[in-house]
């Protein structure tokens, strides 16, 4: 144990205020590693590093402690009353955190040499934890978004596409899905995040067809794949861990196969026949009912649901649509939606 008494009150004190700062700030982001990401390599960091500053955290500490003295005891900064979402509240705490850790490796470097050397090490390694708990947390509040999604609008080439795209978001609808097969690269990123600009303002997910490299550089919510894509772990590899990947699916075995990737909801047809996959045999309402069952992710029934079928799709088990004439052919869009929307249950 390196440690001396020689450290004054003054600096005691200081001591122990920022190693009580940082115990704090890791106990407040191991929480919402346990309760909120469920991640308990996470949480066995953090309640490491916060066990080795506790270990440190001598009586000497303690006694300096003077909080009718501490003038700066109590004081609050507006922005605190803006942290509102969950991801707001860690990032504080990491800042909170490398701050202290900071302060601690600065004034203990000559009394207590190896407090700061502890400092130091969590301090570095924090920078990193601190990305993938963050990549974490936008997977969370994404995967949230995902689960509460009843209508998915997907896109095709249209001359009022981004009108219509914005009156559907405002109707609802809380996940765009930009096909784009037609036009040039340039146009189809441009349009990407003109599209993704609107579903942020609407607080909707902005997923991309096929297209990574789009879904990438539109820095879109995630990507759909076919099942003649590129393989799922490479996926998730190139787009990263906080991104959703989402798969189409023909069969029940397909379905079966998908559920063993690493990707957050399927997208089950067609369910009736479609102009948009002319290749593809519909499942049809009798299959739809017993794959209903079958499926343990969220999924999106797709495939020639229209307003006069779609509560029939919904009867027999689909609780997530995506469709796209019925609202890219709509006269009124905004109307389209809200109508389709009332009437998933």
């Amino acid at each position: 144990m390196s440690f001396t008494h020689k450290t004054n009150q003054d600096v005691a004190q200081l001591i122990d205020a920022n190693l009580d700062r940082a115990r704090e700030g890791l106990r407040v982001i191991e929480d919402w590693s346990r309760f909120g990401l469920n991640n308990k390599d996470f949480v066995i960091i953090l309640k490491d590093w916060r066990q080795q500053l506790g270990q440190h955290h001598y009586e000497f500490y303690k006694k300096a402690r003077s909080t009718i003295n501490d003038k700066g005891a109590g004081l609050k900064h507006p922005a605190q009353s803006n942290r509102i979402q969950p991801k707001e509240i860690v990032a504080a705490n990491f800042a909170r955190v490398q701050e202290a850790l900071r302060v601690l490796e600065e004034f203990t470097r000559k009394t207590h040499p190896e407090l700061s050397t502890i400092s130091a090490d969590i301090r570095y390694k924090i920078y990193d934890l601190e990305i993938d708990i963050l990549k974490a947390s936008n997977n969370k509040i994404n995967l949230d978004k995902l689960n509460n999604c009843k209508l998915c609008l997907i896109t095709k080439p249209h001359p009022k596409l981004l009108n219509t795209v914005s009156l559907a978001l405002k109707a609802g609808v809380k996940m765009i899905q930009f096909r784009c097969k037609e036009g040039t690269d340039l146009d189809n990123l441009r349009i990407a995040k003109e599209i993704a600009s609107l579903c942020k303002i609407n607080d909707s997910l902005f997923i991309v067809n096929d297209r990574i490299d789009i879904a990438i550089a539109s820095k879109a919510d995630g990507i759909h794949l076919g099942q003649e894509d590129i393989p799922i772990e490479i996926a998730r590899e190139l787009i990263g861990p906080e991104k959703i990947i989402g798969l189409s699916a023909h069969s029940l075995k397909q379905i079966e196969s998908a559920e063993k990737e690493p990707c957050d909801y399927l997208g089950v047809g067609p369910i009736y026949k479609t102009p948009s996959k002319k290749d593809k045999k519909s499942i049809g309402t009798d299959s739809l009912k017993k794959i209903t069952s079958q499926i343990h992710i969220p999924w999106f029934a797709i495939g020639g649901i229209n307003k006069i079928n779609i509560s029939e799709v919904n009867r027999l088990g689909a609780k997530k649509i995506a469709l796209i004439n019925a609202i890219m052919n709509a006269e009124d869009p905004y109307k389209a939606s809200k109508e389709l929307l009332e009437k998933i249950k």
